[in-house]
């Protein structure tokens, strides 16, 4: 508890109370369609069947995200044009404030980016090798809500 409250100055308790009653926001995210939107050819990745959902605290800014990842064997290019018209169809616009290459979308009180994964991202996050997501244009949609 120490660690969290020198962190963030406040106790673990405090950060869990941020995220009291943010259950059915967590389930609205998971469900929203443009997760499951993919390019002909994409499957869900080995270890990722599960959409990844839930909520965060930091400091008083509470956060519900949701995530898919994706193994394509296409490229970054295919990726891209799919989500830029699934993205646009679905009522999201470019995030202004990304950078022109970022797939980063904007709706209401949320974003959405596409992010492809490399070895280095995977090993990063604990993944390790893994040739599906690596090769070709693997990849990870998600949708923060602040």
């Amino acid at each position: 508890m120490f660690a969290a409250s020198a962190l963030t100055g406040c106790t673990l308790t405090d950060l869990a109370r941020d995220c009291e009653g943010a259950d059915a926001r967590v389930e609205e995210m998971a469900a929203l369609g443009i997760l499951d939107s993919r390019p002909d050819r994409a499957t869900v990745a080995r270890g990722f069947e599960e959409v990844d959902a839930g909520c965060w605290a930091d400091s008083g800014d509470v956060t519900v995200y949701a995530e898919r990842t994706y193994a394509f064997p296409g490229t970054r290019a295919e990726v891209a044009a799919h989500y830029r018209t699934a993205a646009q169809q679905d009522g999201w616009s470019p995030d202004p404030d990304a950078a022109p290459d970022d797939l980063s979308f904007v709706r209401k009180t949320m974003s959405l980016r596409v992010v492809f994964l490399t070895a280095e991202l995977l090993a990063e996050e604990g993944h390790g090798s893994r040739p599906d997501l690596s090769t070709g244009a693997g990849y990870s949609i998600s949708v923060d809500s602040y």
